[in-house]
C-alpha cells in the first residue's frame, strides 16, 4: 500500500518558510541538547513509534505520533488507519528521511514487512514542532476557526 500523507503540509511548509525568511531559529535549534527529540534522529523515532502504534493497534499512540488532539474526528481516523494497517506485526526494513523543506520539515519513506510476508510502503511528511518530531498521518484534520478551505473549483458568473 502506498499513500501520500499531505494533510497539513501546506501549513507546515508556510511556517517553515516564514521561520527561515525571518532569520529566526526555533528554541530547539538554538539549544539542540535541550530536548532529545530535537535531533534529526527524532524523525526516525517518530516513524518507529508509528509502526509500534500500528502493531499494538493503539489509538492513543497513533494520535500522539500524529500530534492531534483526542477528539471524535481523530479517534475515528486513527481507527480507520489501524483497521487498514494495524496488528500486522510489522518489522521495519527501511526508513529514509529527507529534510527537503527545512531542518524541521521533510519526508519519510517507510518500508516494513508483516508476519504474513506482506509489505507496507508508505510516505509521510515529518514535522518537528517544539522540539518533538511527528508524522502527518491524519488527513481529516478540521480547519482552524476562521480559516476557509482552498479550492481549485472556481465558478464563473
Amino acid at each position: 500500500m502506498n499513500r501520500r500523507r499531505t494533510a497539513g503540509v501546506l501549513t507546515a511548509a508556510v511556517s517553515a518558510v516564514t521561520l527561515a525568511a525571518s532569520g529566526c531559529s526555533s528554541p530547539a535549534e538554538s539549544h539542540p541538547a535541550s530536548k532529545p527529540s530535537a535531533s534529526p534522529h527524532g524523525a526516525r523515532q517518530a516513524v518507529e513509534s508509528y509502526v509500534r502504534a500500528l502493531n499494538s493497534r493503539s489509538v492513543p499512540d497513533l494520535m500522539k505520533v500524529g500530534d492531534v488532539p483526542d477528539e471524535d474526528w481523530s479517534r475515528r481516523e486513527a481507527a480507520r488507519i489501524l483497521a487498514a494497517d494495524g496488528g500486522k506485526d510489522l518489522k521495519i526494513t527501511d526508513v529514509r528521511i529527507d529534510y527537503d523543506i527545512s531542518p524541521d520539515t521533510g519526508s519519510a519513506e517507510l518500508t516494513a514487512t508483516g508476519r504474513t510476508g506482506t509489505t507496507l510502503r508508505d510516505t509521510f511528511t515529518v514535522i518537528r514542532t517544539a522540539g518533538a518530531w511527528h508524522l502527518v498521518i491524519f488527513e481529516d484534520r478540521p480547519l482552524p476557526p476562521g480559516k476557509e478551505s482552498s479550492s481549485t473549483d472556481r465558478s464563473s458568473s
